[in-house]
């Protein structure tokens, strides 16, 4: 286990530059996480009979996308960031990839509440100029996002970020000569693997069209406020309460709680 408590340190979170630009891990996971979205949903759409055409469905992708990247940047300034003030009068340096001394450093920093709320934006939008369902579409995602995001937690790992708590756990990872919880990795398999199979083996039980969708970010809010207790709190902000609630979890309690009270609302009227 010595080299896998140690991987960090044999690890480099850069694949390859380019032209002076770094291209890491993460940003490979990310890309496979959207192509990998994108496949499951056309998957479902050209070997069953869902009452979705593929063009529509290629054309909501990219307008989901833009809700997605738009609120978790922004979810996050909001959330997160302890300079949220500052980007009131800079909003401009919301989406700069590069620093004040103009070296390109990506744009770090992202929330998934903050691209729920921005994903869910983008669909009502796009189904009201459609004039489409969106309850067939909020399935489609429910089905097609939890592997998904599997990779986006891998590449958090690989970038060496959100890393866990303190442990002596042989399944540490060394963080700056700490012992650390894999934490990303135990989100990736909650949030992502778990949830994906919860929700394929129950679509066909389903009752009513939206079931998935919203069983989904249900599922997702638990899982996240499980995986919490393994996840180092953000340093800018720490608990929030009782000493052990994160702003992650009470973020997930609310969204989570919201969606369960419409999941039951919803099924008893039919």
């Amino acid at each position: 286990m010595e080299t896998w408590n140690n991987i960090y340190s044999l690890f480099n979170p850069v694949t390859f530059s380019l032209f002076g630009i770094s291209v890491r891990w993460y940003g490979i996971m990310y890309a496979m996480a959207l192509f990998s979205a994108l496949f499951l949903a056309q998957y479902i759409v050209k070997k069953t009979p869902y009452p979705i055409k593929e063009e529509l469905l290629n054309s909501y992708f990219i307008w989901a996308e833009i809700g997605v990247i738009l609120g978790a940047r922004i979810g996050y300034i909001i959330f997160y960031d302890p300079f949220s003030f500052y980007y009131l009068t800079h909003p401009w340096e919301i989406f700069n990839p590069f620093d004040r001394n103009g070296n390109f450093i990506g744009i770090s920093g992202m929330s998934y509440h903050g691209g729920v709320i921005g994903f869910l934006i983008a669909s009502f939008w796009f189904v009201k100029v459609k004039k489409v369902n969106f309850w067939l579409f909020a399935d489609l995602a429910g089905l097609s996002i939890p592997l998904a995001y599997t990779f986006g937690r891998i590449g958090n790992f690989l970038n060496q970020e959100l890393v866990g708590r303190e442990t002596t756990s042989p399944l540490g990872i060394y963080v700056d000569g700490v012992l650390r919880h894999p934490s990303q990795l135990y989100e990736a398999f909650l949030e992502g693997i778990c949830v994906f199979i919860v929700l394929f083996l129950y679509r066909k039980k389903a009752r009513f069209v939206g079931e998935i969708g919203i069983l989904y970010v249900v599922l997702y809010s638990l899982a996240r406020f499980v995986a919490e207790f393994f996840r180092e709190p953000d340093s800018q902000i720490g608990f929030i309460a009782f000493n052990w609630l994160t702003q992650g979890q009470l973020l997930s309690l609310i969204i989570g709680v919201l969606c369960l009270c419409f999941l039951f609302k919803k099924a008893k009227s039919g």
